[in-house]
């Protein structure tokens, strides 16, 4: 009965989850840095940060977020720091450039803050707020039981890890990982310019 539904929301969040944005972004340093392990526990963050969406749009707090400048204003600034600390840490972290050997002995501590870098990094983005929102009021329809778009939730919290789990995989492939550390100190600094470059996106855009 909701099949259309599903397809069209399953095609929309495709298209969204595949294009470039902090997500990518964080995903792809965690896992040429500290290789598919960490990255993995990155899309895993991400994956529950949907969820995070997922529930406000349920709840109705989205609709309070859009009505309320303040408030989504806040959060936008929040996310936007967020991003600029990540992007300040890996430029710091390209001035002591470790090697891929030495960078694979993680310790637990490593494996906490790649979930959470993934995890805050989605929940707080004001994007993805906007984008659940709108898929929320506009695709899934009013009369759509409480039970089925928990399921939809679930579903996109669960694509959404495949697809950077599958991206963790192959970035953190030895090849590919010394590939990409031939740049050293500069793909740390890339990586963190990027991330500074959408926080500013972030704060005049969203």
């Amino acid at each position: 009965m909701y099949w259309a539904e599903f397809l069209t929301i399953a095609v929309a969040h495709l298209f969204a989850v595949a294009s470039p944005g902090p997500d990518f972004v964080i995903v792809t340093r965690q896992s040429v840095t500290g290789g598919t392990r960490l990255g993995i526990w990155t899309s895993v963050g991400v994956g529950l940060g949907i969820l995070v969406h997922v529930s406000y749009c349920i709840l109705g707090v989205a609709i309070l977020l859009s009505q309320s400048p303040a408030l989504f204003n806040a959060m936008k600034y929040i996310a936007a720091g967020y991003l600029c600390f990540l992007g300040f840490q890996s430029i710091r972290a390209s001035f002591d450039p470790v090697s891929a050997d030495q960078v694979d002995q993680q310790t637990e501590m490593s494996i906490k803050q790649a979930f959470w870098s993934g995890f805050l990094t989605n929940g707080l983005n004001p994007k993805a707020t906007l984008f659940f929102l709108a898929l929320f009021t506009v695709v899934i329809d009013i009369s759509t039981p409480t039970a089925v778009q928990i399921a939809y939730g679930v579903y996109l919290a669960f694509a959404t890890f495949v697809w950077f789990a599958f991206l963790s995989t192959i970035l953190g492939k030895p090849a590919v990982r010394e590939f990409m550390l031939r740049a050293g100190s500069w793909f740390e600094r890339g990586m963190g310019i990027v991330l500074i470059f959408l926080a500013v996106q972030i704060v005049l855009f969203a």
